[in-house]
């Protein structure tokens, strides 16, 4: 299992929020180019990076940032918020990002999904934003009536082969992912999860890894501590 540190981006300032409320923000760094360089120089192996205003607006809104970003390291790149064509998914790719992660796009066109899967394979990642087991969209502010489950079947068959999938009631919250679901989605889908939300502790993680996901994302825990990196290095990532 690989561990991913987040970094979310808010007019160019690396920030977390809770439970996607973008009125629970608090901002930890001014310059998220540092902090993409802290976590290549501390061994992670990939960083997650979500374009909080592209989210809210749909459009890439960071695109400096994310460029400086990608030209500043060395590692793998997985980024979401705001992609909505293939222009912008096309785009990203050939400025150097690794992965391009789908949500709202994914959720309301189908067809799209399906051509950008057929033209750009394992490069597309969907993410998976839940409340009580129904999609949210629009950068988490907007509930749909599609039932978690039923959807990841069916891109499944599309071919998408990995979801970041993130209970948002536990975003933020420090009090543990939603294990529970996970195990079900093992279970019952073939499909490559990579765990968001709650990530808290190296007793979260080390659950995660038996669990057989294929990553976790781990964002609040690293900024404030209280995930200790010796720790975590002894994991392996």
């Amino acid at each position: 299992m690989i561990i991913i540190p987040a970094i979310d981006i808010k007019r160019g300032e690396c920030v977390r929020l809770k439970q996607g409320k973008f009125s629970e923000l608090t901002t930890y760094f001014k310059d998220p180019i540092k902090v993409a360089k802290k976590w290549e120089t501390e061994g992670f192996k990939c960083i997650h990076i979500v374009d909080l205003d592209g989210a809210l607006k749909g459009n890439v809104r960071n695109l400096e940032v994310i460029k400086n970003i990608v030209n500043s390291v060395n590692i793998p790149i997985q980024l979401g918020g705001g992609i909505r064509n293939e222009k912008t998914v096309r785009d990203l790719l050939n400025l150097g990002v690794n992965r391009v992660i789908l949500g709202t796009a994914a959720i309301k066109n189908r067809e799209l999904l399906k051509e950008l899967v057929k033209n750009y394979g394992e490069k597309i990642i969907v993410s998976i934003d839940v409340k009580d087991r129904f999609i949210a969209v629009d950068g988490w502010t907007q509930s749909t009536r599609i039932k978690d489950l039923d959807f990841i079947k069916d891109i499944e068959k599309l071919g998408v082969k990995t979801i970041v999938y993130t209970d948002i009631s536990k975003d933020g919250m420090m009090e543990g992912p939603n294990f529970q679901i996970y195990k079900e989605l093992k279970e019952k889908t073939s499909i490559n999860i990579i765990a968001s939300g709650g990530v808290s502790s190296i007793k979260d993680i080390k659950r995660l890894k038996k669990s057989k996901v294929e990553g976790a994302i781990v964002g609040k825990a690293l900024y404030t501590g209280k995930i200790n990196l010796e720790k975590l290095k002894e994991l392996g990532w």
